[in-house]
């Protein structure tokens, strides 16, 4: 008989808590530092396929990093142009959409008490706060700005991660002990999260630019920033459809009228509606590999601990995550949990 065990299950366990609480404490400190990195790591892999590509089209290494590189960048600046340009123009604005609403909640009040429920004017604008809820999608593209104020260390970052991964393959198969294991596992999640930010980077495009046309032919102010705002939320799951149509319908409420703001609704929730529940599950088929409650979880979860940015990584490093415990025979139930229901071909591949 070999030596028992230091420790039962149940003190291992408190230990795996207090190691997790310790590096969850940790990542939000040091969040600052953190998400640009990640954001730059996840950048670099969605970048590898097209560096491939153009190497194995005979480019030459440096001329295919510098047109990578350089397409990065033309992104991220068309992306702050926008941000800076339209959120200078809506907050110059939104005190006076701020005052129309405030009206509006009046108006409210006087048809409840015609109707005979008297509320208090205070209580609903207490309820139903203009600078909040008018402000959100300002906070929202500001925390958005402050990530683009680091978009020179960003980039930088992605440029070294991209010429280290050519010679990472063979640091793994000297550093290793199983390195075929090890390589196979790293494409799987590799492999997994490109064609979840590839498919969803089209998805949110194609609702950002249908929504832009919908929203400039109703004649909605800034429809470019409530556009950018959906493209951007469409990475959020499961409510940052919700969460992006909220600004967008009070203010055609608040700047045309009542049928705007309705055909506004409408129009985001047939948008939404045929992207998320119909277009994206038939193009990544089974899901994404992971419950419907793991994924608000996790949403919510990276969001407190890395700010706006851990939100639209939140399904990427969820996924990253189950994978590698799917990897371990000791943490592989951990990953079956996260994972979605078990059918039945499944179950009997387990056994």
């Amino acid at each position: 008989m070999g030596p028992p065990p230091l420790f039962g299950p149940a003190t291992r366990f408190l230990i795996a808590a207090a190691a997790f609480i310790v590096v969850v404490a940790g990542l939000r400190a040091a969040s600052s530092l953190v998400t640009p990195f990640l954001l730059a790591v996840f950048i670099a892999v969605v970048a590898t396929p097209p560096l491939r590509t153009l190497r194995s089209r005979g480019a030459p290494n440096w001329a295919a990093m510098l047109l990578v590189v350089l397409a990065i960048a033309g992104l991220g600046s068309v992306l702050a142009i926008l941000v800076a340009g339209s959120l200078d123009g809506f907050e110059a604005s939104l005190p006076e959409y701020q005052d129309r609403l405030k009206l509006l909640v009046d108006d409210l009040a006087q048809w409840l008490d015609g109707v005979g429920l008297h509320t208090s004017r205070e209580a609903l604008q207490t309820y139903i706060d203009p600078a909040r809820v008018l402000g959100m999608a300002g906070d929202l593209v500001s925390g958005l700005s402050g990530v683009l104020a680091n978009a020179f260390l960003i980039l930088l970052t992605v440029v070294f991660i991209l010429l280290e991964a050519a010679g990472l393959p063979a640091k793994l198969r000297a550093a290793l002990a199983s390195p075929e294991t090890s390589t196979e596992r790293m494409h799987v999640v590799l492999d997994s999260i490109n064609r979840y930010m590839g498919i969803k980077s089209l998805t949110s495009l194609g609702t950002g630019l249908v929504l832009w046309a919908w929203l400039t032919i109703l004649g909605v102010d800034y429809a470019v920033l409530w556009a950018l705002i959906a493209f951007l939320l469409n990475f959020v799951p499961t409510i940052g459809s919700i969460l992006a149509a909220v600004p967008a319908v009070l203010l055609a409420l608040v700047q045309i009228d009542l049928q705007s703001a309705l055909l506004v609704a409408v129009g985001y929730l047939v948008v939404n509606t045929l992207v998320g529940s119909i277009l994206e599950p038939k193009i990544m088929g089974y899901g994404l590999g992971l419950s419907t409650l793991v994924v608000f979880v996790s949403l919510v979860f990276w969001g407190w601990v890395l700010g706006p940015v851990g939100m639209f990584l939140s399904v990427p490093l969820t996924m990253s995550l189950k994978i590698a415990l799917d990897a371990n025979p000791q943490t592989r139930p951990i990953a079956i949990m996260l994972g979605p229901e078990i059918r039945e071909p499944y179950r009997k591949r387990q056994k």
